[in-house]
């Protein structure tokens, strides 16, 4: 009976845990199906082709084992020699995805849809998400005609200028979860020249096609997203070599215009052990967006040129108070600020975020669909709790994220500061059924109002 229960054990145990290969140490999920031998030895598909090759080609030297007396060769093979700890544990099986729509024209969503998408999740910034609706769907309909009788079409490379925390990264990344293509949203800041420590400008293609599955045709018609452009505006007054400035622009300038690129494979770099594969950029729209800090100084600047003596002279102060002075910016800013011309010319479409003021932050709590209070709100009804919240307390929260000057970011530090007593305490009173959240609450001059389940809620 021992024996028959200790047998279970191992088959349990090699149902639960993943197969080592013998050669290579690599798990089975990583390399693959094995090849079993007896005594409990897996070896790799790629380990044996090796074994193989080495025989073909005589560079295996053989010893002739008969000939050494008294060798247990149980002592040089620990066919199971990694120990339970060390074993990783096997991955449930993922549902299978449903198959992808085939790209038609008549399945394109229209751009008025598609910015009736973005409306559910995005408040405000109408005309930018009115210019990334038809960028998309024009990128669309061109991958799919790719030519027009004998007029080609360019595509529309765009810049996207905001301040910080207007909603540029996650203006893109509804998109990418509301569409039907392969979008990759990536870091400027991390890009240096070739050779130097950081990542090569074919980085952002290698996470494209990791993105679309490793599978080049797909990826060569997908979109990317280059976050903090403006890091990597060109340096001023330095007398060291700009690897992360000038050059980084001059390396993308191929890649946004359309050229054949070698990118490495499920890496960020390219080396000797790095598989590689070949993309054209031709149809891949890019899509690049920053805050460009500092910038609105630069634009007052040109905007007070005309300032002279006189009854009829403009005030210097008079852009100071202007929040939304970014919109009148020109590629001629975006020179002075550090952007080279080449790299300008090839992003041919242009437009900015407006700063969010008060009535903005009321309508991000309240309306989009995953609006951070209603997140709250779900969390607390699973402990079937009521959470409200009054006028007064969107007012306290839009007035404390405007002093923050971070934009919608402030939003989600302020609320979880004030909800966490609230989380904390609820779950142990089951006799709460009700919490409003106030004004007063929010400023630290009173508490929130709690009604028991009894109570006429």
């Amino acid at each position: 009976m021992s024996d028959i229960n200790n047998n279970n054990n191992t088959n349990e145990t090699e149902d639960e845990y993943e197969k080592y290969c013998y050669l290579c140490r690599r798990p089975e999920s990583t390399a693959g199906p094995f090849i079993s031998l007896p005594n409990n030895i897996h070896i790799c598909n790629e380990c044996m082709q090796k074994s193989f090759d080495s025989f073909n080609n005589g560079s295996m030297q053989f010893i002739d084992l008969s000939k050494m007396p008294n060798i247990n060769m149980s002592q040089f093979m620990p066919f199971d020699d990694i120990p339970k700890s060390q074993k990783v544990k096997k991955r449930k099986k993922k549902e299978e995805k449903p198959e992808e729509i085939p790209l038609t024209l008549e399945t394109i969503p229209a751009p008025h849809k598609i910015k009736a998408m973005l409306d559910e999740y995005v408040v405000g910034q109408e005309y930018a998400k009115k210019a990334i609706s038809v960028a998309v769907y024009n990128h669309y309909k061109r991958v799919i005609t790719n030519s027009m009788d004998d007029i080609e079409i360019e595509k529309s490379n765009m810049l996207m200028l905001g301040p910080t925390g207007c909603g540029k990264t996650y203006l893109v990344k509804t998109i990418a979860r509301l569409l039907n293509v392969p979008l990759a949203i990536t870091d400027a800041t991390t890009l240096t020249e070739a050779g130097y420590i950081g990542d090569d400008v074919e980085s952002i293609l290698s996470k494209l096609l990791a993105v679309a599955d490793n599978d080049v045709e797909k990826a060569e018609r997908g979109i990317v997203f280059i976050d903090e452009i403006d890091k990597i505006a060109k340096k001023k007054e330095t007398h060291s070599r700009d690897v992360s400035g000038e050059s980084v622009q001059q390396g993308l300038l191929k890649i946004l215009e359309g050229a054949d690129v070698e990118v490495p494979v499920g890496s960020g770099s390219k080396n000797a052990m790095t598989p590689m594969t070949t993309m054209n950029t031709r149809n891949i729209l890019f899509i690049c967006g920053g805050a460009f800090p500092e910038i609105e100084t630069i634009i007052k600047q040109r905007l007070n040129k005309q300032s002279s003596m006189g009854f009829l002279a403009d005030l210097k102060d008079k852009y100071d108070n202007e929040s939304n002075i970014i919109k009148e910016v020109t590629t001629d800013d975006l020179r002075e600020f550090g952007m080279i011309p080449e790299f300008i010319g090839r992003l041919p479409v242009l437009f900015t975020l407006d700063a969010l003021d008060k009535d903005m932050y009321i309508k991000i709590l309240k309306e989009p669909k995953n609006a951070i209070l209603k997140q709250y709100q779900k969390l607390l009804a699973l402990d079937e709790v009521d959470l409200k919240f009054d006028d007064s307390a969107y007012a306290a929260i839009a007035d404390l994220a405007m002093q923050k000057k971070t934009g919608a970011r402030a939003l989600r530090a302020i609320i979880e500061k004030f909800m966490l007593d609230i989380m904390y305490e609820i779950p142990r009173d089951d006799s709460i059924g009700r919490v409003t959240i106030t004004g007063d609450y929010i400023n630290g001059t009173g508490a929130p109002i709690i009604e028991l389940r009894g109570a006429d809620l």
